[in-house]
């Protein structure tokens, strides 16, 4: 994937290696396991990722 600015989340603990990584990639977000960066990275269009985070926050899933 190149040179890609991946971030955790804001509620991730600086010394937490345990949560998912969020990048822009052209038209898309990629995300990946921050405990294995140079494991499979899943590309989502930014409408779909949009509406997969609106439904976390309305707690369509056990998380």
């Amino acid at each position: 994937m190149g040179r890609v600015a991946w971030r955790k989340s804001s509620y991730s603990q600086p010394t937490q290696s345990d949560c998912v990584e969020v990048a822009r990639v052209g038209a898309a977000k990629a995300v990946r396991d921050s405990k294995n960066p140079d494991g499979g990275v899943l590309a989502l269009e930014c409408d779909v990722w949009a509406a997969l985070v609106g439904q976390i926050k309305r707690g369509a899933y056990d998380l």
